[in-house]
């Protein structure tokens, strides 16, 4: 049963590149038609280099961006994206894990009263606040000695979990953990992936994690989408897409993280060229100045990205299968 369900979202933003843009009200495609859905109970991945419009998404459906283009149904519950406004009952159903963790901790509060916080917001008073915080603390893996301390004084693995405890305060329906690993040691991420998973067998909840590392990705997501330039390349269950890739991008960044042997050791597959420039966008495939086999109509913008479904499961986009 879907959980969440996206249609066809576009978002733009403002360009500021010049006070002509600024005058004109020039607007530049951050996503493009973006269509999922998130299961109840399960996990849903985001991969896609940096700019690719994971982020603007996540907070899109959190009402961070706004967009007059897409639908979004949350929990049987039509939710309009042309406001900022959640109510309170979306705002305790879904919660996020921002990427800079200890930045979004306030250094002058205590990590007790970092975590009680959701709370207060909302007003929870039929509960024994201490002890609400002291069993948070203790299931994110840290002892109440942390309560007493400033955010400064913790490790980049400690301030997440903080963020961990603050976002599931609520019992949310959704998590949104955003780049969840970044700048921690390889053994720490693998400790709160595995923090991840098991707050989600106890609570049930639903995660939607977003990162640039497929060796996250792989490990934790039941199903993912794969991005590019606001647009998505791949889309499907996270098994068969890590097995039998179609997308060359997404050949391409699986080719990254297989262990090299003797037998693979020509098997990276290195892209050419760099992501386009938000303000260099054009008209057809979004991939096409980075594909390494494009078909006539790829060259010339002739054909537009849309996902064709190739398996169960299973899509991917229609230039990729032409070009490939």
């Amino acid at each position: 049963m879907n959980l969440l369900k996206l249609e066809n979202l576009s978002v733009k933003f403002k360009s500021k590149k010049s006070l002509k843009d600024l005058f004109k009200n020039i607007e530049l495609d951050a996503v493009i038609d973006t269509s999922f859905t998130i299961k109840k109970n399960k996990t849903f991945g985001i991969v896609g280099e940096s700019g690719s419009g994971k982020t603007t998404i996540a907070k899109t459906i959190l009402g961070l961006h706004t967009s007059l283009i897409g639908k979004l149904n949350f929990n049987n519950q039509e939710i309009d994206l042309s406001k900022k406004y959640r109510d309170k009952n979306f705002r305790k159903d879904v919660s996020m894990i921002f990427q800079d963790s200890a930045g979004s901790l306030s250094p002058r509060i205590k990590v007790k009263h970092l975590i009680g916080e959701p709370f207060r917001i909302n007003k929870i008073n039929n509960l024994n606040l201490k002890n609400e915080v002291n069993q948070l603390i203790k299931s994110v893996g840290l002892s109440s000695d942390f309560l007493d301390r400033y955010p400064h004084e913790l490790s980049g693995g400690q301030a997440k979990r903080i963020c961990i405890a603050r976002a599931i305060a609520l019992k949310p329906k959704l998590l949104i953990a955003d780049e969840p690993t970044a700048g921690l040691d390889v053994s720490v991420q693998g400790e709160i992936l595995n923090l991840l998973k098991s707050i989600q067998n106890i609570h049930g909840m639903s995660i939607l994690i977003i990162s640039h590392n497929l060796n996250v990705i792989r490990h934790i997501t039941d199903e993912l989408t794969v991005m590019y330039f606001g647009k998505i390349m791949e889309r499907g269950d996270s098994e068969k897409i890590f097995k039998s890739p179609k997308h060359p991008y997404t050949q391409a960044l699986i080719s990254l993280i297989k262990k090299p042997d003797i037998d693979r050791k020509n098997q990276k597959i290195e892209l050419k060229g760099e992501v386009p420039s938000i303000f260099e966008r054009k008209s057809g495939c979004v991939f096409s100045s980075r594909c390494q086999n494009p078909s006539q109509n790829c060259k010339t913008g002739k054909i537009e990205n849309k996902l064709i479904k190739t398996d169960e499961d299973h899509w991917v986009d229609q230039c990729c299968i032409n070009c490939n």
